[in-house]
């Protein structure tokens, strides 16, 4: 069945990608939950109108893994919508952003991982060419790699992989996704030059990025791309004590045991905050993101059209007023590793 793509309807407030010269919208699109893998299932019809209405809604970035889905699904499912975009002629750029897995698919990488065993090249490059075909596009605008450790930062193999890629014109740029509570890995990295976006994980309760990482990103214009800006959910105000997840979603672990509870404990203590500040907890989270310079846009993940309303409308709010990011700055909290 051809769908019909919609006239883009929603003017989004864009930002530049660091250096690249690429003007993203503020809200991207995070393709893991589309996959289904670990989300509880597919739903690809769904996951099909999410796509078109956030097309609709002016989001332009499209973020995968080759991991994301049992084979390449994510991926793929954005290349069906790439397809349809690509047959209006009148139709604006998108953007499409996607990572490769690390041999060992090991997540996340130890700071002691040898570079040979996590990204050799003949690796990045045959991953880079599976990703091409389930996209069906001749070149990824942003190849990342989906780990990383400040090890490898001086490693000539992934580097020169990646060169290649480039110079062949299979990619345009170049990204790495930090792992989850290590975003000084990358300070080496984003001095180098060798990088021109990093990933990285950042909200209310993840606030250390503002420290180092976001300043040398400033200082060096490399793109930023803050994900889990919900924290997987919980920022939107939604979750309770007894909310249950199913043993195929992933959530069941991440909020396993007492985080579940004590994540609830520190929203509900948020919860006058933002939404006094902000429409809906979750446009205030998204929000509390975009208030901060160094962010050039925010991926999160949208299975619904009635999520990608909600979320696309936290651009057209605009920051959070000074005041409001003072009063969240108390809500920082280092959780267990995941």
């Amino acid at each position: 069945m051809r769908l019909e793509m919609p006239l883009r309807t929603h003017f989004m407030r864009q930002r530049l990608l660091g250096k690249t010269g690429l003007t993203v919208s503020e809200i991207g699109f995070g393709g893991w939950a589309i996959g289904g893998r670990r989300w509880g299932g597919k739903r690809d019809e769904d996951s099909q109108q999410a796509l078109r209405c956030a097309v609709d809604r002016g989001v332009n970035l499209f973020d995968t893994a080759l991991t994301y889905g049992d084979d390449g699904d994510s991926e793929k499912l954005i290349g069906k919508l790439l397809r349809e975009h690509r047959a209006n002629s009148n139709a604006t750029p998108l953007y499409v952003a996607t990572k490769v897995p690390p041999k060992l698919h090991n997540y996340p990488a130890p700071p002691d991982a040898p570079l040979n065993d996590y990204y050799p090249r003949d690796w990045i490059v045959r991953c880079a060419e599976q990703s091409l075909k389930n996209l069906n596009i001749e070149q990824i605008d942003l190849l990342q790699l989906h780990v990383w450790a400040d090890a490898w930062t001086d490693g000539d193999e992934w580097n020169q992989a990646m060169e290649d890629l480039r110079q062949a014109g299979k990619i345009r740029f170049v990204g790495v996704s930090l792992n989850p509570q290590d975003p000084n890995s990358a300070l080496r990295l984003v001095r180098s030059g060798r990088v021109d976006v990093v990933q990285v994980v950042y909200n209310i309760f993840d606030q250390s990025p503002e420290d180092l990482l976001f300043p040398a990103c400033l200082e060096h214009q490399v793109g930023v791309i803050a994900r889990v800006p919900l924290n997987e959910g919980s920022l939107t105000g939604k979750m309770r004590f007894d909310t249950k997840f199913p043993e195929s979603d992933f959530r069941s672990s991440f909020f396993a045991g007492d985080l579940l509870r004590q994540t609830v404990e520190h929203v509900e203590e948020m919860r006058p905050i933002l939404e006094v500040s902000a429409a809906s907890m979750a446009r205030g989270a998204l929000r509390y993101c975009l208030s901060h310079p160094a962010v050039s846009t925010v991926i999160v993940g949208m299975r619904s059209q009635e999520q990608v309303h909600e979320n696309t409308s936290a651009s057209d709010d605009g920051p959070l007023m000074p005041e409001t990011i003072d009063a969240l700055r108390r809500f920082r909290w280092v959780r267990p590793p995941y």
